[in-house]
């Protein structure tokens, strides 16, 4: 595949990884080297902008930009159709456009942080990954990447010639399918709520809450309905609540099936790959989860599945890997263009 790494850097790169709660930045200084890494809570700023800008105004900023930064990209948890981008899980609406001039850049790209996520796959160092269950990859072969946070972000790559090509899914938005009697029961209970239950409705953080709430009701048990995602996933993971023991494997059950239908639909033999924030957080609890069970579980395919393999990623900030790729893809094929 291509190889992205021979531009030269005459002033650091931002990028950006944006979801519905957390903002994150670095500075590339040469290629895949990601310097003044900073994590901010979206809901401390008013707009993207009064975000960007204070993270440029930094101390660790400042003391690496000799010049100013000319290119940026950035990956954004919401679709990206046009200039106008209106976040779904925040409150941020902005132009390109305008963003860009406002920020003095030369180039500003903005792509679906899933689709920036996928583009990072094959730069992921074994050690950067771990693998779940059986399958083996097959080379130069379609990849999948799910992972639940604010929301399910889904999205893959396919291999043409030289290069990958990121899709810009939604799937996350696709409907809701049980599995089991137990997600039908589930699922009548929340239909009470929502009249079009999608998966990210019940594969995310607020599904975790969903989830924990619907158990509720089924066994009338007086369970604490406010409990936040945070304080479920810490509660199942340090044993201290069953009900949050139930409420996360159905989740990973969920995510399992809903990955397996990834493979199949996408004909993911290059494997599947699970990113995400909650995931990793759930450590053993994940890894002895139905999820690789749900994920073969396909009748008549589940010889097919049992051949993919699928991976749980632990790269720290793996999205920059792919923005940064989607970046100097652009400003690749810009300086062509002006030879």
């Amino acid at each position: 595949m291509q190889d992205l790494k021979k531009q030269n850097y005459t002033s650091p790169r931002l990028l950006a990884d944006i979801g519905g709660t957390n903002a994150r930045f670095a500075l590339e200084t040469e290629p895949h080297r990601f310097e003044a890494v900073a994590v901010l809570a979206c809901n401390d700023y008013a707009t993207l902008h009064l975000a960007i800008s204070a993270y440029l105004q930094s101390d660790a900023v400042q003391r690496i930009c000799q010049q100013p930064v000319q290119h940026a990209a950035i990956a954004i948890a919401n679709p990206v159709n046009g200039d106008q981008i209106s976040m779904t899980n925040h409150h941020w609406a902005f132009s390109i456009q305008a963003l860009r001039d406002a920020l003095h850049l030369q180039t500003l790209l903005v792509v679906n942080d899933f689709t920036a996520l996928a583009m990072a796959l094959p730069y992921l160092e074994n050690h950067q990954r771990v693998q779940i269950g059986g399958g083996r990859a097959q080379p130069e072969r379609v990849i999948g990447l799910i992972g639940p946070g604010t929301g399910l972000g889904v999205s893959g790559i396919v291999p043409a010639g030289k290069q990958w090509i990121p899709l810009s899914s939604e799937g996350g938005h696709a409907s809701f399918s049980p599995a089991d009697a137990a997600e039908v029961d589930l699922l009548k209970v929340i239909w009470r709520e929502f009249p079009h239950v999608s998966a990210e409705r019940l594969i995310s953080g607020m599904g975790l809450e969903i989830i924990y709430r619907a158990l509720g009701e089924l066994h009338a048990d007086g369970a604490d309905a406010s409990l936040s995602a945070a304080d479920i996933s810490r509660r199942a993971f340090d044993g201290s609540c069953v009900r949050c023991r139930q409420t996360v494997a159905h989740f990973c059950g969920m995510l399992g099936t809903a990955a397996g239908n990834l493979a199949i639909t996408l004909g993911a033999t290059g494997g599947v790959y699970i990113g995400g924030g909650i995931v990793p957080r759930l450590g053993d609890l994940f890894m002895q989860s139905s999820f690789r069970q749900r994920f073969e579980a396909k009748g008549r395919f589940a010889n097919y599945l049992a051949a993919i393999p699928t991976f749980l990623i632990t790269a720290e900030y793996p999205a920059f890997l792919g923005v940064s790729a989607i970046l100097a893809e652009k400003l690749s094929l810009a300086d062509h263009a002006t030879h």
